[in-house]
C-alpha cells in the first residue's frame, strides 16, 4: 500500500499530515511508529490526520499520534498546519474563521496568510484535577521530587497536560537531565510536556520542551501558550508575549480568567511524498 502524505512543521515541529477525508485512517500505532522512524520512514514529532468532523458545530476534526505511536489530545503547531493545508486543498480562506475538532477541545482557527495563523487555544485549565496532576490543593507552584532533585512547577492544561519549570540559567544541565523524568512522572497519570522557561521580560520568554511521547522537540505550541499561561496566573508577564523556541518565535495573548489564550505562527509545506507501508504491516 502507497500512503500518501504532506511533510510540514510549524517553526521546525515537524508533522506528516494524511488527508482521511474520505476514507478511515489506515494506520495502527505499529505502523505510526515505523512512519516516524527518522532513520527508516518519514520521520515526524507527530501525525496528524483530517478527518469529517463528529461534532456537528466543527468544519473538520484532526487526529494527533505522537512518534511513539500513542495518541495525544492537542499540539498548537500542528493545528496551525492543519489549517495551511486545509487551506491549500481549497476548503479554507484567508481571513476565515473556521471551528475544527481535536481530540480534546475543538479550537477556533483563522489564516492571517497562506504560512501564518492564529488559533484559538481555549482557556487554560489550571485545576489539577482535570489536567490530571495528583496533589491535594490546587496552586500557582508545586514542589515535585524529580530524581534526585526537588524542582518548583507549574501546571496547565493545553488541551494536553504540561508542567513548567522557571529557570535563571536557560542552559542549566538540570533541564535536559529532568525533561524525560518530568514527562513520565507518576504524578501525571497520562504523562506530561515537560516546558523549561527563561523569563527574559515581561513580554518575552526563551522555551524549551520534553514532549511526552515525542522527546525534545524544536517547537511546542501548546508548550508555549502553557508557559506564559503559568507566568501570567503568577503575574509575571503582560497580556502579550513572545516565546522564543529553538525552531522561531510564537506570539501568546491572554488577558486571564474568563478569556481564551490565542497563539499565533507560522505553518510551513516541506514536501510531499507517498510512503510504501510494508507488507508485513498490511
Amino acid at each position: 500500500m502507497q500512503l500518501r502524505f504532506s511533510k510540514m512543521h510549524g517553526i521546525g515541529n515537524d508533522f506528516v499530515v494524511l488527508d482521511c477525508r474520505q476514507h478511515e485512517f489506515p494506520l495502527d500505532a505499529v505502523q505510526i511508529r515505523a512512519l516516524g522512524d527518522r532513520h527508516t520512514g518519514v520521520g515526524f514529532d507527530q501525525l496528524l490526520s483530517v478527518e469529517p468532523a463528529r461534532d456537528p458545530s466543527c468544519a473538520f476534526y484532526y487526529g494527533i499520534w505522537n512518534a511513539d505511536g500513542s495518541p495525544s489530545g492537542q499540539c498548537g503547531n500542528g493545528v496551525r498546519c492543519v489549517a495551511a493545508w486545509l487551506h491549500r486543498a481549497g476548503a479554507l480562506a484567508i481571513g476565515e474563521n473556521v471551528r475544527i475538532e481535536s481530540p480534546s477541545d475543538p479550537v477556533i482557527v483563522r489564516l492571517l496568510g497562506a504560512h501564518e495563523v492564529t488559533v484559538d487555544m481555549g482557556e487554560p485549565i489550571f485545576e489539577p484535577a482535570r489536567i490530571p496532576f495528583e496533589v491535594a490543593a490546587a496552586a500557582d507552584r508545586y514542589d515535585i521530587r524529580v530524581g534526585n532533585e526537588t524542582l518548583e512547577i507549574g501546571v496547565v492544561s493545553m488541551g494536553n497536560p504540561h508542567a513548567v519549570v522557571v529557570l535563571d540559567d536557560f542552559h542549566e544541565p538540570l533541564r535536559m537531565q529532568s525533561g524525560p523524568l518530568l514527562s513520565t512522572h507518576e504524578r501525571f497519570a497520562q504523562g506530561a510536556n515537560a516546558g523549561f522557561v527563561q523569563p527574559l521580560d515581561r513580554t518575552r520568554l526563551r522555551l524549551r520542551v520534553h514532549e511526552r511521547g515525542a522527546g525534545w522537540t524544536l517547537a511546542c505550541g501548546t508548550g508555549a501558550c502553557a508557559a506564559m499561561a503559568v507566568l501570567h496566573q503568577r503575574g509575571e508577564v503582560d497580556d502579550s508575549v513572545a516565546v522564543e523556541l529553538p525552531g522561531g518565535t510564537l506570539r501568546i495573548d491572554w488577558a486571564g480568567p474568563g478569556h481564551t489564550l490565542w497563539m499565533t505562527g507560522a505553518a510551513t509545506f516541506a514536501f510531499e511524498g507517498e510512503w510504501p507501508v510494508p507488507a508485513a504491516m498490511t
